[in-house]
């Protein structure tokens, strides 16, 4: 495929309609997809795209968005970061970065948002992100460009994390 467009771009001018349609699973088909559509756009090429799964068609708008997000083509948007999960990690990361997810999957605010498992990724990786958390056992701590803002219990990190983000949002909505 990406040879294909690449030679086809040598020939024409023509716009290009770029995606990946065998790409198959939700899993298999996100990684084909981001590979094969991700270089086509990384070359300059391509006008519209469109990622082909075997799940619901939802999904498939989810990894085309965040596909554009991760190539600097879409600002908006809540861009979160997370660590993967290590042996310093003792909390359910996983779920804890798919509640925020959820929570904040159509919001339009251009935010980076880090969810953390440990001090060590909370306060290095995580110190870029205009909000965030970072986990312990039983605790963890709200961060903000780095800082350490709020300690919190474990249970209440991800209820309060969304309520920041949200405020965050409404305040920057209002402006607009």
């Amino acid at each position: 495929m990406i040879r294909s467009y690449r030679l086809l771009a040598e020939q024409t001018d023509y716009p290009f309609h770029v995606g990946v349609t065998e790409a198959g699973t939700k899993m298999q088909g996100t990684v084909k997809s981001a590979a094969g559509i991700g270089t086509i756009l990384a070359d300059g090429l391509g006008d519209t795209i469109r990622v082909s799964l075997t799940a619901d068609p939802v999904e498939e708008v989810k990894v085309a968005t965040h596909l554009l997000r991760s190539l600097g083509y879409r600002k908006e948007g809540i861009d979160i970061v997370a660590c993967p999960t290590c042996g310093r990690c003792h909390v359910d990361l996983e779920k804890m970065v798919d509640q925020v997810e959820t929570a904040t999957l159509t919001m339009k605010t251009p935010m980076r948002v880090a969810i953390m498992g440990c001090v060590v990724n909370g306060l290095g990786e995580g110190a870029e992100a205009d909000i965030g958390i970072c986990s312990e056992k039983g605790h963890g701590v709200i961060i903000e460009k780095g800082e350490i803002k709020t300690r919190l219990k474990e249970e209440e990190l991800v209820p309060h994390l969304i309520g920041e983000i949200k405020k965050r949002h409404e305040a920057m909505t209002k402006k607009a």
